[in-house]
Protein backbone atom coordinates (compact mmCIF):
# COMPACT_ATOMS: atom_id res chain seq x y z
CA UNK A 1 0.00 0.00 0.00
CA UNK A 2 0.99 3.50 -1.00
CA UNK A 3 0.97 5.70 1.81
CA UNK A 4 3.09 8.71 -0.13
CA UNK A 5 1.53 11.10 -2.54
CA UNK A 6 1.16 11.02 -6.11
CA UNK A 7 4.31 12.48 -8.92
CA UNK A 8 1.41 15.01 -9.84
CA UNK A 9 0.43 16.07 -6.58
CA UNK A 10 4.44 16.02 -5.58
CA UNK A 11 4.35 18.62 -8.75
CA UNK A 12 1.50 20.63 -7.54
CA UNK A 13 3.12 20.79 -4.31
CA UNK A 14 6.87 22.28 -5.75
CA UNK A 15 4.89 24.65 -7.84
CA UNK A 16 2.82 25.99 -5.49
CA UNK A 17 6.19 26.21 -2.88
CA UNK A 18 8.17 27.75 -5.77
CA UNK A 19 5.06 30.57 -6.54
CA UNK A 20 4.47 31.40 -2.51
CA UNK A 21 8.10 32.20 -2.39
CA UNK A 22 7.78 34.38 -5.24
CA UNK A 23 4.67 36.14 -4.06
CA UNK A 24 4.15 35.69 -0.19
CA UNK A 25 7.94 36.28 1.04
CA UNK A 26 7.63 37.17 4.79
CA UNK A 27 8.37 40.76 4.03
CA UNK A 28 5.04 40.79 2.32
CA UNK A 29 3.43 39.12 5.75
CA UNK A 30 5.23 41.51 7.77
CA UNK A 31 3.85 44.39 5.94
CA UNK A 32 0.03 42.88 6.99
CA UNK A 33 1.50 42.83 10.18
CA UNK A 34 2.80 46.18 10.57
CA UNK A 35 -0.56 48.07 9.06
CA UNK A 36 -3.38 47.79 11.26
CA UNK A 37 -5.17 48.78 8.48
CA UNK A 38 -4.34 45.67 6.37
CA UNK A 39 -6.54 42.70 7.14
CA UNK A 40 -4.72 40.75 4.56
CA UNK A 41 -2.94 40.84 1.02
CA UNK A 42 -5.63 40.96 -1.33
CA UNK A 43 -3.32 41.12 -4.14
CA UNK A 44 -1.82 37.33 -3.02
CA UNK A 45 -5.50 36.28 -2.33
CA UNK A 46 -6.31 37.01 -6.00
CA UNK A 47 -3.35 35.75 -7.14
CA UNK A 48 -4.19 32.52 -5.31
CA UNK A 49 -7.64 32.55 -6.88
CA UNK A 50 -6.49 33.02 -10.25
CA UNK A 51 -4.20 29.88 -9.85
CA UNK A 52 -7.24 28.05 -9.17
CA UNK A 53 -6.40 26.73 -5.75
CA UNK A 54 -10.26 28.34 -4.06
CA UNK A 55 -11.63 25.84 -6.15
CA UNK A 56 -9.29 23.02 -5.65
CA UNK A 57 -11.80 20.56 -4.05
CA UNK A 58 -14.95 22.37 -5.24
CA UNK A 59 -16.55 20.56 -8.23
CA UNK A 60 -16.07 21.39 -12.08
CA UNK A 61 -19.71 22.24 -12.18
CA UNK A 62 -19.66 24.41 -9.55
CA UNK A 63 -16.31 26.77 -10.90
CA UNK A 64 -13.36 24.80 -9.35
CA UNK A 65 -11.06 22.58 -10.30
CA UNK A 66 -12.40 19.36 -8.90
CA UNK A 67 -8.97 17.84 -8.46
CA UNK A 68 -9.84 16.49 -4.93
CA UNK A 69 -8.34 16.61 -1.05
CA UNK A 70 -5.46 15.39 -1.23
CA UNK A 71 -4.40 18.21 -3.67
CA UNK A 72 -5.97 20.72 -1.44
CA UNK A 73 -3.64 19.28 1.46
CA UNK A 74 -0.48 19.86 -0.57
CA UNK A 75 -2.08 23.13 -1.18
CA UNK A 76 -2.66 23.69 2.67
CA UNK A 77 0.98 22.49 3.57
CA UNK A 78 2.54 24.76 1.26
CA UNK A 79 0.42 27.71 3.09
CA UNK A 80 1.51 26.87 6.08
CA UNK A 81 4.82 26.87 5.27
CA UNK A 82 4.60 30.72 4.22
CA UNK A 83 1.91 31.90 7.11
CA UNK A 84 0.09 33.37 3.93
CA UNK A 85 -1.76 36.05 5.24
CA UNK A 86 -4.35 35.32 3.48
CA UNK A 87 -8.07 33.82 4.60
CA UNK A 88 -8.21 30.59 2.85
CA UNK A 89 -8.87 28.18 5.71
CA UNK A 90 -12.15 30.61 6.48
CA UNK A 91 -13.10 30.33 3.36
CA UNK A 92 -12.37 27.11 1.90
CA UNK A 93 -12.06 24.56 4.82
CA UNK A 94 -14.77 25.93 6.52
CA UNK A 95 -17.64 27.47 4.35
CA UNK A 96 -16.95 25.83 1.18
CA UNK A 97 -16.74 22.68 2.75
CA UNK A 98 -19.85 23.15 4.60
CA UNK A 99 -21.68 23.91 1.38
CA UNK A 100 -20.28 20.46 -0.02
CA UNK A 101 -21.72 19.11 2.57
CA UNK A 102 -25.16 20.25 3.44
CA UNK A 103 -25.86 22.95 0.40
CA UNK A 104 -28.87 22.40 -1.21
CA UNK A 105 -28.80 23.02 -5.56
CA UNK A 106 -29.34 26.59 -5.29
CA UNK A 107 -27.30 27.19 -2.27
CA UNK A 108 -24.06 24.88 -4.03
CA UNK A 109 -25.03 27.05 -7.30
CA UNK A 110 -24.77 30.64 -5.70
CA UNK A 111 -21.80 30.46 -3.32
CA UNK A 112 -19.30 28.01 -4.83
CA UNK A 113 -18.45 29.68 -7.80
CA UNK A 114 -17.82 32.49 -6.34
CA UNK A 115 -15.69 31.20 -3.17
CA UNK A 116 -13.75 29.41 -6.55
CA UNK A 117 -12.97 32.40 -7.90
CA UNK A 118 -12.19 34.51 -5.06
CA UNK A 119 -15.18 36.73 -4.88
CA UNK A 120 -16.28 35.91 -1.73
CA UNK A 121 -14.81 35.36 1.83
CA UNK A 122 -16.07 33.11 4.19
CA UNK A 123 -16.15 32.89 8.21
CA UNK A 124 -17.86 30.47 11.04
CA UNK A 125 -19.09 31.79 13.93
CA UNK A 126 -19.59 29.37 16.61
CA UNK A 127 -18.11 30.63 19.99
CA UNK A 128 -19.84 32.73 22.22
CA UNK A 129 -16.80 33.63 24.64
CA UNK A 130 -14.55 31.69 27.32
CA UNK A 131 -15.64 27.84 27.79
CA UNK A 132 -17.66 25.16 25.92
CA UNK A 133 -20.15 25.61 23.85
CA UNK A 134 -23.39 23.76 24.48
CA UNK A 135 -27.22 23.16 23.32
CA UNK A 136 -28.01 24.75 26.84
CA UNK A 137 -25.39 27.30 26.88
CA UNK A 138 -26.04 28.68 23.11
CA UNK A 139 -27.79 32.06 23.24
CA UNK A 140 -27.95 33.24 19.41
CA UNK A 141 -31.28 32.29 17.83
CA UNK A 142 -33.03 32.74 15.02
CA UNK A 143 -36.53 33.41 15.24
CA UNK A 144 -38.79 33.68 11.69
CA UNK A 145 -35.39 34.10 9.11
CA UNK A 146 -33.89 36.70 11.54
CA UNK A 147 -30.97 36.10 13.79
CA UNK A 148 -29.96 37.83 16.86
CA UNK A 149 -27.11 37.49 19.10
CA UNK A 150 -23.20 37.66 19.26
CA UNK A 151 -20.40 35.43 18.33
CA UNK A 152 -16.60 35.88 19.15
CA UNK A 153 -14.00 35.32 18.44
CA UNK A 154 -14.73 34.98 14.52
CA UNK A 155 -11.46 34.17 12.71
CA UNK A 156 -11.75 36.80 8.99
CA UNK A 157 -14.91 38.12 10.89
CA UNK A 158 -14.17 41.60 9.55
CA UNK A 159 -13.37 41.01 5.95
CA UNK A 160 -15.52 37.94 5.36
CA UNK A 161 -18.79 38.16 3.32
CA UNK A 162 -20.40 35.60 4.29
CA UNK A 163 -20.55 33.74 7.83
CA UNK A 164 -21.50 29.96 9.24
CA UNK A 165 -23.14 31.11 12.27
CA UNK A 166 -24.49 28.21 14.86
CA UNK A 167 -27.79 29.13 16.77
CA UNK A 168 -30.76 28.15 17.75
CA UNK A 169 -34.33 27.42 16.33
CA UNK A 170 -36.88 26.43 17.96
CA UNK A 171 -35.02 25.32 20.63
CA UNK A 172 -32.47 23.54 18.55
CA UNK A 173 -29.27 24.18 17.40
CA UNK A 174 -28.90 25.16 13.72
CA UNK A 175 -26.22 26.10 11.46
CA UNK A 176 -27.20 29.52 9.20
CA UNK A 177 -26.09 31.31 6.72
CA UNK A 178 -25.74 34.86 7.02
CA UNK A 179 -24.30 38.12 4.53
CA UNK A 180 -21.85 39.93 6.91
CA UNK A 181 -22.40 42.83 4.54
CA UNK A 182 -26.41 43.53 4.88
CA UNK A 183 -28.78 44.33 7.44
CA UNK A 184 -28.60 44.29 11.27
CA UNK A 185 -24.84 43.00 11.54
CA UNK A 186 -22.19 44.74 13.66
CA UNK A 187 -18.47 44.11 13.05
CA UNK A 188 -15.52 44.82 16.28
CA UNK A 189 -11.88 44.05 15.78
CA UNK A 190 -10.46 42.65 18.17
CA UNK A 191 -6.65 41.96 19.29
CA UNK A 192 -4.91 38.75 18.73
CA UNK A 193 -1.87 37.25 19.01
CA UNK A 194 -1.41 37.19 15.19
CA UNK A 195 -2.31 40.01 13.64
CA UNK A 196 -1.94 38.52 10.10
CA UNK A 197 -4.95 36.74 10.70
CA UNK A 198 -7.81 38.96 12.16
CA UNK A 199 -10.43 38.41 14.31
CA UNK A 200 -13.78 40.08 15.57
CA UNK A 201 -16.94 39.82 18.07
CA UNK A 202 -20.19 39.67 15.67
CA UNK A 203 -22.91 41.30 17.08
CA UNK A 204 -26.46 40.39 15.20
CA UNK A 205 -29.78 42.12 15.53
CA UNK A 206 -32.47 40.68 13.30
CA UNK A 207 -29.80 40.11 10.55
CA UNK A 208 -31.43 37.86 7.91
CA UNK A 209 -30.22 34.40 8.20
CA UNK A 210 -31.16 31.22 5.60
CA UNK A 211 -30.60 27.48 7.46
CA UNK A 212 -28.08 25.14 6.01
CA UNK A 213 -28.99 21.86 6.06
CA UNK A 214 -32.02 20.18 8.00
CA UNK A 215 -33.63 21.71 11.08
CA UNK A 216 -32.08 20.54 14.40
CA UNK A 217 -28.33 19.41 12.95
CA UNK A 218 -26.62 21.95 14.00
CA UNK A 219 -23.97 20.63 16.02
CA UNK A 220 -23.82 17.49 13.86
CA UNK A 221 -23.18 19.10 10.83
CA UNK A 222 -20.69 21.39 12.66
CA UNK A 223 -19.12 18.74 13.93
CA UNK A 224 -18.37 17.13 10.47
CA UNK A 225 -17.01 20.72 8.82
CA UNK A 226 -14.28 20.83 12.00
CA UNK A 227 -13.40 16.97 10.98
CA UNK A 228 -12.94 17.66 7.55
CA UNK A 229 -11.44 21.59 8.69
CA UNK A 230 -8.86 19.70 11.38
CA UNK A 231 -7.08 17.60 8.28
CA UNK A 232 -6.49 20.82 6.48
CA UNK A 233 -5.49 22.72 9.18
CA UNK A 234 -2.99 19.91 9.70
CA UNK A 235 -1.38 20.20 6.88
CA UNK A 236 -0.91 23.74 7.57
CA UNK A 237 0.39 22.88 10.64
CA UNK A 238 2.78 20.44 9.13
CA UNK A 239 4.43 23.08 6.89
CA UNK A 240 4.91 25.86 9.30
CA UNK A 241 6.19 23.34 11.70
CA UNK A 242 8.85 22.04 8.70
CA UNK A 243 9.83 25.53 7.92
CA UNK A 244 10.51 26.09 11.88
CA UNK A 245 12.69 23.29 11.33
CA UNK A 246 14.96 24.10 8.76
CA UNK A 247 15.11 27.73 9.96
CA UNK A 248 16.53 26.41 13.22
CA UNK A 249 19.30 24.12 11.41
CA UNK A 250 20.45 26.95 9.24
CA UNK A 251 21.21 29.43 11.81
CA UNK A 252 22.46 26.35 14.01
CA UNK A 253 24.83 25.77 11.36
CA UNK A 254 26.12 29.25 10.95
CA UNK A 255 26.30 30.56 14.11
CA UNK A 256 29.07 30.38 15.80
CA UNK A 257 30.05 30.31 19.58
CA UNK A 258 33.49 29.52 21.14
CA UNK A 259 34.77 28.70 17.71
CA UNK A 260 32.87 26.60 17.06
CA UNK A 261 29.44 26.01 15.19
CA UNK A 262 26.33 25.90 17.68
CA UNK A 263 25.13 22.94 15.88
CA UNK A 264 27.62 20.60 17.17
CA UNK A 265 26.51 21.11 20.25
CA UNK A 266 24.47 18.51 21.61
CA UNK A 267 22.12 20.19 23.05
CA UNK A 268 21.50 22.32 20.20
CA UNK A 269 21.77 18.53 18.56
CA UNK A 270 18.88 17.20 21.17
CA UNK A 271 16.70 20.39 19.98
CA UNK A 272 16.68 20.01 16.20
CA UNK A 273 15.92 16.11 16.75
CA UNK A 274 13.06 16.24 19.41
CA UNK A 275 11.93 18.86 16.54
CA UNK A 276 11.87 15.93 13.80
CA UNK A 277 10.15 13.68 15.74
CA UNK A 278 7.24 15.77 16.45
CA UNK A 279 7.34 16.74 13.32
CA UNK A 280 6.94 13.16 11.81
CA UNK A 281 4.29 12.08 14.51
CA UNK A 282 2.36 15.05 12.64
CA UNK A 283 2.89 14.01 9.70
CA UNK A 284 1.62 10.34 10.11
CA UNK A 285 -1.20 11.65 11.24
CA UNK A 286 -1.78 13.81 8.39
CA UNK A 287 -1.66 11.32 5.85
CA UNK A 288 -4.04 9.41 7.60
CA UNK A 289 -6.40 12.02 8.16
CA UNK A 290 -5.68 12.88 4.56
CA UNK A 291 -6.79 9.24 3.70
CA UNK A 292 -10.01 9.31 5.60
CA UNK A 293 -10.97 12.33 4.26
CA UNK A 294 -10.29 12.14 0.79
CA UNK A 295 -11.78 8.56 0.96
CA UNK A 296 -14.67 9.78 3.47
CA UNK A 297 -13.67 6.58 5.45
CA UNK A 298 -15.97 5.77 8.83
CA UNK A 299 -12.20 6.36 10.29
CA UNK A 300 -12.56 10.17 9.82
CA UNK A 301 -13.26 11.43 13.33
CA UNK A 302 -10.75 9.76 15.21
CA UNK A 303 -8.49 10.25 12.25
CA UNK A 304 -9.04 13.76 12.30
CA UNK A 305 -9.06 13.90 16.13
CA UNK A 306 -5.40 12.63 15.75
CA UNK A 307 -4.29 14.91 13.25
CA UNK A 308 -5.49 18.75 14.73
CA UNK A 309 -3.43 17.02 17.97
CA UNK A 310 -0.21 15.80 16.81
CA UNK A 311 0.11 18.59 13.84
CA UNK A 312 -0.97 21.39 16.70
CA UNK A 313 1.48 20.22 19.22
CA UNK A 314 4.30 19.54 16.72
CA UNK A 315 3.89 23.27 15.38
CA UNK A 316 3.84 24.79 18.70
CA UNK A 317 7.13 22.99 19.79
CA UNK A 318 9.06 23.68 16.61
CA UNK A 319 8.04 27.21 17.09
CA UNK A 320 9.22 27.59 20.37
CA UNK A 321 12.80 25.78 19.81
CA UNK A 322 13.34 27.61 16.83
CA UNK A 323 13.20 31.28 19.12
CA UNK A 324 15.36 29.35 21.49
CA UNK A 325 17.96 27.97 19.20
CA UNK A 326 18.08 31.57 17.85
CA UNK A 327 19.03 32.72 21.39
CA UNK A 328 18.48 36.35 22.11
CA UNK A 329 18.01 37.32 18.37
CA UNK A 330 15.33 35.11 17.74
CA UNK A 331 12.96 37.43 20.70
CA UNK A 332 13.65 40.31 18.46
CA UNK A 333 11.50 41.36 15.80
CA UNK A 334 13.81 41.36 12.94
CA UNK A 335 14.21 37.71 13.15
CA UNK A 336 10.97 35.58 11.21
CA UNK A 337 10.40 33.54 13.99
CA UNK A 338 7.99 34.88 15.92
CA UNK A 339 5.68 35.22 12.65
CA UNK A 340 5.64 31.01 12.80
CA UNK A 341 5.13 30.89 16.86
CA UNK A 342 2.28 33.23 16.39
CA UNK A 343 0.61 31.50 13.92
CA UNK A 344 1.26 28.07 15.99
CA UNK A 345 -0.87 29.64 18.61
CA UNK A 346 -3.58 30.97 16.13
CA UNK A 347 -3.99 27.76 14.17
CA UNK A 348 -4.05 25.95 17.45
CA UNK A 349 -7.37 27.36 18.32
CA UNK A 350 -9.00 27.81 14.89
CA UNK A 351 -11.82 24.79 15.42
CA UNK A 352 -11.52 24.15 19.09
CA UNK A 353 -8.33 23.67 21.24
CA UNK A 354 -5.99 20.23 21.37
CA UNK A 355 -7.81 20.02 24.58
CA UNK A 356 -11.32 19.36 23.20
CA UNK A 357 -10.21 17.23 20.43
CA UNK A 358 -8.50 15.00 22.67
CA UNK A 359 -11.76 14.78 24.23
CA UNK A 360 -13.46 14.06 20.99
CA UNK A 361 -10.93 11.45 19.86
CA UNK A 362 -11.32 9.78 23.52
CA UNK A 363 -15.20 9.70 23.08
CA UNK A 364 -15.11 8.46 19.35
CA UNK A 365 -12.51 5.65 20.14
CA UNK A 366 -14.76 4.78 23.52
CA UNK A 367 -17.72 4.32 20.88
CA UNK A 368 -15.83 2.22 18.48
CA UNK A 369 -14.57 0.19 21.05
CA UNK A 370 -18.52 -0.39 22.55
CA UNK A 371 -20.01 -0.99 18.54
Amino acid sequence: MNFDFSDDQKFLKSEARKFLEANSPTSRVRKVLDDDAKAYDEALWKAVAAQGWLGAAIPEEHGGLGLGYLELCVIAEELGRAVAPIPFASTVYFLAEAIMLAGDDKQKAEILPKIAAGELIGAIATSEGPGALTPNSLQAAVSGGKLTGTKLPVTDGDIADLCLVLAKEGGKAGLFLVDLTGPGVTREMLKTLDPTRDAARLTFKDAPAQRLGAAGEGFALVEQVFDRAAVLLGFEQCGGADKCLEMAKAYALERYAFGRQIASYQAIKHKLADIYVKNELARSNAYYGAWALNTNAPELPVAASATRIAASEAFWFASKENIQTHGGIGYTWEMDCHLYYKRSRQLSLVAGAPRVWKERLVSHLERRNAA
